[in-house]
């Protein structure tokens, strides 16, 4: 039956494309005579209210209310995206009443997950979403297959808007002036950066632009896997048989993916070929098996007709009739120089090619790691990668650069002022945290409460054995409960392969022997015996049990579980022999069919190797990692991190076991799981200082990418950032943050100075009210209720400068930026009248009260240092509510003390006196001031009129270079 109220909807919406219109009129003009009953709201909401799952009508303002809500550039709201207030807009707009607002709002809530954050230069718009609209051919086939794939509407939304804010900064393909834009995508380990740079791939070659190299990684096995997943999702069937009948065997000789086993099934079809749609084609220079190789006749698949030959290719009446051509290339300097040496044939017309180099995991190969000491005559010296991508820019004048990474601080280290390197001059976006992504959130508790530690880390020890035969154990265990849930209606795609990854050692002997070991141990266990059942049953009950996702099936008991097991074992044995050793020098080393997960059905294996299974390379299906390797760089480290991703249907299943006493050295141990922890905190802090200066002011960035290398920080003396030979850096000297909780952790160690310090605060203590109070803050806006006691007091502006600049730190350039805001806060139009002091108080009948330099007693909080000298997590999340609050960061806190407390201008500082060990109390019981940290965290006022300065500000030490500061980094 027809369904009339659906076909009206889709064709309402279909006329709204610049942004919602008045609803009742458009569907008045467009509704059919013989349906009135179609125009009344009241009958919309009544659907609404009524629909079950899958109803078209809802899933057709699913997708269209989303895509307004996520849209960042709308000339017809001007509140900000993903906000209550923008679907409000909506509504307005659409001229709907509180009913139908209500239910649309219920069966459509707002996404207000957070988009991509961009640090940009200030660039000519010229690609509107008009115009991104007309010329739609391949990105809305994009689009088509994601959603067939089951992407959510905010998924797909926030993949348009994040490669749209990619493709609006590169150069107009029909701009009669060349110009090469360099920007740097950032995203997180495994989270589906592919699909974000085949969406900027669609929208581009829509645009005009005709020439696009993907720069796919450094061995073939890589290059392939993204050869494949560009082929199947946007090149399509068409493209690729490039005219061929199916059914012709004769034809298809030369055609690959005839081996594939989701081929033609599962690759786009557009219907026909493009060229014959009205669209243009695609042109393979690459296959799935093939690297760039010189062609054949010189460059003649490179060549562009032109429909009119007296205008360059760039103008319109050429660019949107040519074909576009698209290659897949490996990172090795023999297949770029090929492709340099067959460019080079082409002559003039290579100055009119609007080109698009999409560089995947750009800060590995790509980055010039020469010693500029070395330079001969100050000229830059390259290696041979990176010299042969700046090569190739110069061959395209028209060439825009865009580096593709999870690690960025190797690429923001570039040389800014090398004008031919890959530096990211034009742009950066920060990628957000995909829906259903497991990263590091979901492996370390970084506000110091939470279960993520308890339910996936599994951590090796000195007193707890290597833990090897617990960590098989729980891969076949894992298996079997994967086997189980299939069984029980969940679907199994994801199931279609189960790995384990063992990484302990760079070194490929080591590899052998481990694998030998792991073969060992596997053909001892016992799997069809009892004692391996005995072992397998107590690790589900004390273990997976315990963790298991209420949502999902679970066997009440072993013996549920145990004909799962027999066949997990079947399929890991598969072949003789459970290990894969993915190493070695050549290609030949990994033309292995277990580690084509494309093409090999299923793959239930345990893969030791080293640094070959880290970056670029997706382990599908993995579930548990053993991991005790070591490195001194910190981007290296997070490549390592193969255990983020996708886990649907299994997240509960996931298990780290990883080394927390793994010799470094001679004498040295380091504990990699707050190794990890440290990087993540460094990672997350760049992301949020990359969102809270993206913010334009008085419609100006307030950095750009030139300024972005301060940014990066360094939580582990060992652990740098990334190699030496790739960093540039630079000196922060101020980091203004209003409205920001900002907690220092560098403090200092031995007793003199502890004692120095808390004598600095023996003003405020002094001034300290007598009696406890209890604060409270009940923010919907915070999504919080949080009560505590504390004790209060106040300081004026001065009197904290005077203290904060007499402490003492283990780490003084941590807080130094933040330090400075303070002192010049009133030259920036940020003035400070005073602060609140908030000393929480312990309830608990476990509480230790001490006083300190004859105060009242005052609770004492027991903090460890979690990385050298700094402490972990110090404060406690349900005391920033009423601290942010009294700052004028949240609106209301609905307790009436917290609001009295509450002024323009005022600041508050919450003390948190803290103890590393049991402390040693007087019998009046007072504590030492040198056995005492005087830890702080404090919010700066919001201010109107700081809002409008810049949030950051450098120190040039190199006075030749404006705004931008410079310093050695070996000589630090």
């Amino acid at each position: 039956m027809t369904d009339h109220l659906f076909n009206l909807h889709g064709d309402v919406l279909a006329a709204m494309r610049r942004g919602p219109k008045a609803f009742a009129k458009l569907a008045f003009v467009l509704s059919e005579a013989e349906e009135p009953a179609d125009i009344d709201l009241g009958h919309f909401r009544d659907r609404i209210v009524a629909a079950g799952p899958g109803d078209e009508l809802i899933a057709l303002w699913h997708r269209t209310l989303t895509a307004w809500d996520l849209a960042e550039q709308s000339d017809w709201s001007d509140a900000p995206p993903r906000t209550d207030a923008r679907r409000a807009d909506t509504h307005d707009r659409l001229g709907f009443g509180a009913d139908l607002r209500k239910a649309l709002d219920e069966a459509v809530p707002v996404f207000k997950e957070p988009g991509a954050t961009v640090i940009s230069k200030e660039f000519t718009s010229w690609y509107s979403r008009d115009m991104a609209a007309a010329r739609a051919f391949y990105w809305n086939s994009y689009e088509q297959t994601l959603r067939r794939k089951g992407w959510s509407d905010a998924a797909v939304s926030s993949l348009d808007e994040a490669s749209h804010a990619v493709v609006e900064r590169l150069s107009d393909p029909t701009r009669a002036e060349a110009y090469g834009a360099r920007g740097l995508v950032v995203g997180y380990v495994q989270s589906g950066k592919t699909a974000n740079f085949t969406g900027v791939t669609a929208k581009a070659i829509d645009a005009g632009y005709r020439l696009v190299i993907i720069l796919g990684g450094t061995l073939n096995l890589l290059r392939g896997q993204t050869q494949r997943r560009l082929d199947m999702e946007l090149v399509g069937r068409e493209n690729i048989l490039r005219g061929a009948v199916p059914a012709d065997t004769d034809a298809l000789i030369g055609v690959d993916y005839q081996d594939d086993e989701d081929w033609p099934a599962k690759f786009v079809s557009h219907g026909g070929r493009p060229s014959t749609l009205g669209a243009f084609d695609i042109e393979r220079l690459t296959t799935r098996d093939d690297d760039y190789k010189s062609l054949l006749n010189g460059i003649r698949t490179l060549e562009f007709e032109k429909q009119v030959r007296t205008q360059p290719l760039y103008d319109p009446a050429n660019l949107h009739h040519a074909a576009a051509r698209v290659m897949v290339v490996k990172k090795n300097a023999d297949v770029l120089d090929k492709l340099l040496r067959d460019l080079k044939k082409i002559g003039p017309i290579l100055s009119e090619i609007p080109a698009l180099i999409i560089d995947d995991e750009s800060d590995q190969a790509s980055v010039n790691t020469t010693d500029p000491k070395k330079w001969e005559n100050g000229k830059v010296a390259r290696k041979a990668i990176n010299g042969q991508i700046t090569q190739l820019l110069g061959l395209l004048p028209r060439a825009q650069y865009v580096g593709y990474t999870a690690t960025p601080f190797a690429n923001v280290f570039v040389d800014p002022g090398d004008e031919e390197d890959i530096f990211p001059r034009d742009f950066l976006i920060s990628l957000p945290r995909p829906t259903g992504y497991m990263g590091v959130q979901d492996f370390h508790d970084l506000e110091g409460e939470g279960s993520a530690e308890e339910t996936h880390v599994r951590g090796i020890y000195d007193d707890t054995g290597d833990r090897l035969q617990e960590a098989l154990d729980a891969f076949v265990l894992t298996g079997a409960l994967k086997l189980y849930r299939a069984a029980h209606g969940v679907p199994e795609g994801p199931f279609r392969h189960h790995t384990m990854l063992v990484h302990e050692s760079v070194q490929q002997r080591e590899h052998a022997a481990l694998a030998l070991r792991i073969n060992s141990m596997w053909h001892r266990s016992a799997y069809t015996g009892q004692e391996g059942h005995a072992r397998l049953a107590t690790l589900l009950t004390t273990d997976f049990q315990r963790f298991t996702d209420e949502g999902l099936p679970a066997p009440a008991s072993y013996d549920d579980l145990k004909p799962y097991v027999s066949r997990a074992r079947q399929l890991i044995n598969s072949g003789g022999e459970p290990v894969i050793i993915v190493n070695g020098a050549t290609e030949r080393d990994y033309e292995q069919a277990e580690l084509d997960f494309d093409r090999t059905p299923h793959v239930w294996k345990i893969l030791v190797g080293g640094t070959k299974l880290s970056r670029g390379f997706t382990i599908e299906g993995l579930t548990v990692t053993y991991y005790r390797r070591t490195t001194q760089q910190a981007d290296t480290l997070m490549q390592m991190g193969r255990w983020f991703g996708f886990r649907p249907g299994y997240r509960d299943l996931v298990r780290l076991y990883i080394g927390r006493e793994v010799p470094m050295g001679k004498k040295k141990t380091v504990d990699l799981y707050e190794a990890f922890e440290a990087i993540c905190r460094d990672e997350e802090t760049f992301r949020a200082q990359l969102t809270r200066y993206a913010a334009l002011v008085d419609g100006k960035p307030q950095v750009t990418p030139a300024q972005i290398p301060p940014l990066v920080s360094q939580h582990l003396s060992w652990l740098k950032p990334a190699a030496r030979n790739k960093m540039f850096n630079a000196e922060l000297v101020e980091i203004r943050s209003p409205g920001q909780w900002v907690e220092p952790t560098a403090y200092p160690t031995n007793a003199a100075d502890l004692r120095h310090n808390t004598e600095a605060w023996r003003p405020v203590l002094e001034a300290l009210d007598p009696a406890t109070v209890t604060l409270r803050c009940s923010s919907t806006e915070y999504g919080r209720d949080d009560s505590y006691a504390a004790v209060l007091g106040t300081l004026d502006h001065g009197a904290l400068l005077g203290i904060l600049c007499d402490l003492k730190w283990s780490v003084p350039a941590q807080f130094s930026p933040h330090l400075e805001s303070l002192v010049s806060a009133a030259d920036a139009g940020n003035v400070i009248d005073d602060w609140l002091v908030v000393v929480p108080q312990q309830t608990s009948v476990r509480a230790v009260e001490a006083t300190i330099l004859g105060s009242r007693p005052l609770s004492l909080a027991s903090r460890t240092r979690r990385r050298g000298d700094l402490f972990g997590a110090i404060s406690e999340p349900k005391h920033r509510g009423v601290a942010l609050r009294v700052a004028g960061a949240l609106k209301d806190s609905q307790d009436p003390l917290v609001e009295s407390l509450t002024r323009d201008r005022r600041g508050v500082l919450v003390l948190y006196p803290l103890v590393e060990s049991e402390p040693r109390l007087s019998s009046g019981g007072a504590i030492d001031p040198g056995d005492v940290v005087m830890a702080f965290s404090l919010v700066a006022p919001t201010s109107p009129g700081g809002g409008r300065r810049s949030l950051v500000r450098f120190r040039a030490i190199d006075s030749s270079r404006s705004n931008l500061a410079v310093i050695d980094r070996e000589e630090v």
